[in-house]
């Protein structure tokens, strides 16, 4: 009897995302909203689709997917406001951080998303800009998210 080959993308690195995984209820300093994350095309991708109403008008989705050739993670974000950005990187000690180049204004700014204190029904995500004058990271958005009840 033969057994049925495991998917490239269920074990290792590439579950290391597996956290996000579900329906969200969001919370942050004046606002909430949701956020529905599911796997896709074998287990390979995570497809997000964030919505923060009522709390503001943003809507957008994000691809996720592990590149075992790099070893790294690499996501793809865009949303209703025309934003575009590509974020890489990886689970780091507790935290799963993902980061990016992107330009402001003119400048060159860098940009992560921070996801900590990951639990099975909640975790803190935050948006941080890396701040040169001082070398430091600035939290710029945070958000709770609350496993929503079936």
């Amino acid at each position: 009897m033969s057994e049925t080959p495991q998917s490239p993308c269920s074990a290792g690195q590439a579950a290391q995302l597996d956290f996000w995984v579900g329906d969200w209820d969001l919370t942050w300093e004046g606002g909430q909203g949701s956020n529905s994350v599911t796997k896709a095309y074998g287990g390979c991708v995570l497809i997000e689709k964030f919505d923060g109403q009522p709390g503001m008008a943003l809507q957008g989705m994000s691809v996720s997917s592990y590149d075992p050739h790099r070893d790294i993670w690499q996501q793809t974000w865009v949303d209703d406001q025309g934003s575009y950005l590509a974020l890489s990187g990886g689970l780091t000690g507790k935290r799963f951080v993902l980061s990016c180049e992107n330009m402001r204004e003119g400048q060159t700014v860098q940009l992560r998303m921070v996801f900590r204190n990951i639990a099975a029904n909640s975790l803190d995500w935050d948006w941080q800009r890396f701040e040169p004058e001082n070398g430091t990271w600035k939290n710029v958005w945070q958000i709770h998210y609350q496993r929503k009840v079936p």
